[in-house]
């Protein structure tokens, strides 16, 4: 029996359907429990090196557990790399089929490596995150829209929404921090994040629900993934600023909210804000270096499993 060739998948995950490229070949298939089993005939055929798709918000969940299931390796690869790689490519046309070569091939050029995908602890731990995301939205949404209605009857449904989804959102922050508090893994590392001056329980649950990498990867390589490293923009002679862009937009979002916090009381953090305004530093500028350091600090007391001490 010969050896079965290598290769790299490439998925483009709608809806309804994922359209798969390997091997050159192109295969579209349900995406569904049904859809799977075919593809995985398929794949059987074959040493797969990699399957890689993208990011869809949701769409993509069933197939990384089938896959995970059946032992394939598996990695998320960002949408924007994807663009900018088919474009590189000469391919200005954009179809699910072009997308899933552009997918797999990318993945193959780069280098790029599995996942480890989480445990369902871990998916349950970032959907109730999610949701509680989603109701505080809805719920500044309606109070944005209570101070905006005029009709007394319909500022009676609203409070009633406003009410509901205040209790709610207590709700999700309770079984956020009774999930935390029955995982000893969860419970000890958001003990090293909280000890950290401007970390609070909110925070916490995001980098735990969204940032399984924190104390696992160099301090470079956090930040890259978070967005916070800035990034040149360079050429010739021409020195432009340095800009944060990309990464995990829902992490940076809980840093920047910590930084406004560890910005007024943070003994360590605080007088570096202070110096950066000092020294003609725009306030949002200083705010994400301040979410940098706060970030570089999570790391390394989580890869040392060290309390943050106060050097004062």
């Amino acid at each position: 029996m010969g050896t079965k060739r290598e290769v790299v998948v490439g998925v483009d995950v709608a809806k309804d359907k994922l359209d798969v490229f390997y091997g050159g070949q192109h295969l579209v298939v349900a995406n569904s429990t049904e859809g799977y089993e075919t593809l995985f005939q398929r794949l059987r055929k074959y040493s797969v090196r990699l399957v890689a798709m993208e990011a869809t918000g949701g769409y993509e969940a069933d197939l990384a557990v089938a896959l995970s299931e059946a032992g394939l390796p598996l990695a998320i690869v960002n949408p924007r790399h994807i663009r900018h790689f088919a474009k590189s490519m000469g391919w200005s046309a954009k179809t699910d089929k072009i997308d899933a070569r552009a997918i797999a091939e990318f993945a193959a050029l780069a280098g790029v490596k599995p996942q480890t995908l989480p445990d369902a602890e871990q998916t349950y731990l970032r959907e109730l995150v999610d949701r509680r995301r989603t109701v505080n939205w809805m719920l500044v949404d309606e109070k944005n829209r209570l101070s905006k209605t005029r009709h007394d009857k319909i500022r009676i449904r609203v409070r009633n929404s406003i009410t509901n989804f205040e209790k709610e959102l207590a709700e999700l922050d309770k079984e956020i921090d009774d999930t935390i508090k029955g995982s000893p893994v969860y419970q000890e590392k958001a003990e090293l994040l909280q000890s950290v001056p401007g970390v609070g329980p909110k925070t916490t649950g995001v980098l735990l629900a969204e940032l399984p990498e924190l104390g696992a990867v160099s301090n470079k390589t956090i930040s890259m993934l978070v967005g916070v490293a800035p990034l040149n923009r360079d050429s010739g002679t021409l020195r432009g600023k340095r800009t944060i862009y990309g990464g995990r937009k829902r992490v940076r979002t809980a840093l920047y909210m910590a930084a406004l916090v560890a910005s007024k009381h943070n003994p360590v953090l605080k007088p570096v804000y202070e110096r950066l305004l000092a020294a003609g530093k725009a306030k949002k500028t200083a705010l994400v270096a301040i979410m940098r350091r706060l970030l570089v600090t999570l790391n390394a007391l989580l890869r040392k499993q060290e309390i943050w001490v106060n050097p004062a």
